[in-house]
């Protein structure tokens, strides 16, 4: 009897589950958490997300950046959110890949607590100097790098970013020592940089490229395997003599595990919508963002395949955060 009770019960639940899901979106915002300030790549292709959502689920979008602690913070508040649909986050290459290997102990699990949703897109990373800095090549910063041991300053997006292990790659395969000044978001450590209070750093292509355009500061190395259309003149971190550099940062939608699966796919449906018209192709092209896309279980191997990269690159680096 009691097995027959807790079996009706489940299948109530279920139905009601189901019920729920079928009538969303109904009547209620959805907020997309952003693990970074406002200004920068994540926060830009959330807010263009944002607003095609709004259109197509009839349904307001609030974006809330939580920046900080290397994104767990915000993704710690998607973690823990009710299951139903109306709470998402920005699961980028930190908070669901490399922050596994980098924090002892996570506040979230990204395997157990968040379910994937859709891949959005990727982008490389740019290293730019300072224009007031006396070089013009990797090698040049390197060896100035060398004959100057520590007194480089470094800015990055934050501990354990995509920009700040783009820099101590570059320290390790190019044996120099500088000074890394992590921001709370890359902004800030741009804006220091075209003011001239740090002397280099990493950054998203798409979050640096006016800066460079304008000639506030000065690019070095795109950090794909190719160069960028939008730089074709800048050479990539390999041809500037680092073998073996690539960092290729991306981001995606993910939701609180147990969200309904018919929610995850109406989702990923119309995020799949977005990332295949030419607009929003075109856009990402004008910004040094390639479009990806695909289904949630694309987007779980990725992110397996990504933890399994970054893993052996911060043990090889000895990066920790506590």
């Amino acid at each position: 009897m009691k097995k027959l009770k807790a079996g009706a019960a489940a299948l109530l639940a279920l139905a009601s589950l189901l019920a729920s899901a079928a009538e969303w979106p109904a009547g209620q915002p959805l907020k997309l958490v952003v693990p970074s300030a406002a200004g920068g790549t994540p926060d830009l292709t959330s807010r263009k997300l944002g607003i095609y959502l709004q259109d197509k689920l009839r349904q307001s979008v609030v974006i809330e950046n939580r920046p900080g602690a290397a994104g767990t913070i915000a993704m710690q508040a998607v973690a823990t959110a009710k299951a139903d649909g109306y709470t998402l986050g920005f699961g980028n290459i930190v908070t669901m890949a490399i922050n596994r290997s980098l924090i002892a102990k996570m506040p979230y699990n990204p395997d157990k607590d968040l379910v994937p949703v859709a891949v959005l897109s990727q982008v490389p990373n740019v290293l730019v100097v300072r224009k007031s800095l006396a070089v013009t090549s990797v090698r040049d910063l390197v060896i100035y790098a060398k004959s100057h041991p520590g007194r480089l300053a470094m800015g990055s997006g934050g501990n354990g970013t995509t920009s700040h292990l783009s820099g101590e790659i570059l320290k390790e395969k190019a044996e120099i020592s500088f000074t890394h000044i992590p921001y709370r978001g890359a902004p800030q450590a741009q804006t220091d940089l075209i003011g001239g209070q740090i002397d280099f750093m990493f950054d998203n292509l798409p979050s640096m490229v006016g800066a460079i355009q304008a000639g506030q500061v000065r690019a070095l190395a795109v950090t794909s395997k190719r160069r960028s259309a939008l730089l074709p003149d800048v050479p990539t971190m390999e041809e500037a003599g680092i073998a073996g550099f690539e960092v290729v940062a991306w981001g995606g939608i993910v939701a609180p595990a147990g969200t309904p699966r018919p929610v995850i796919l109406r989702l990923n449906r119309e995020i799949n919508g977005w990332l295949q018209s030419p607009a929003t192709r075109a856009e990402f092209a004008q910004l040094g963002q390639v479009a990806l896309g695909g289904t949630p279980e694309f987007f779980r191997a990725h992110i397996d395949s990504e933890a399994k990269k970054w893993g052996e690159v911060i043990r090889k680096a000895g990066v920790k955060l506590d």
